[in-house]
């Protein structure tokens, strides 16, 4: 997989990661420890965005 499609998978990914996020906070029955998971993993795709995108 050549770079320019990693970074846009990964963004995809980072955007339904933000999605789940959202629906996630909405709804008072999700454990706020699933919610810090998911907001983990979200950024954990930034950082990587972050780090190939650079170089």
């Amino acid at each position: 997989m050549d770079l320019s499609a990693r970074l846009k998978e990964l963004r995809r990914k980072h955007e339904a990661l933000a999605v789940q996020v959202e629906a996630a906070q909405r709804s008072p029955s999700t454990p706020d420890t699933e919610i810090s998971s998911l907001k983990k993993q979200k950024l954990m795709l930034k950082d990587e965005i972050e780090r190939l995108a650079t170089t």
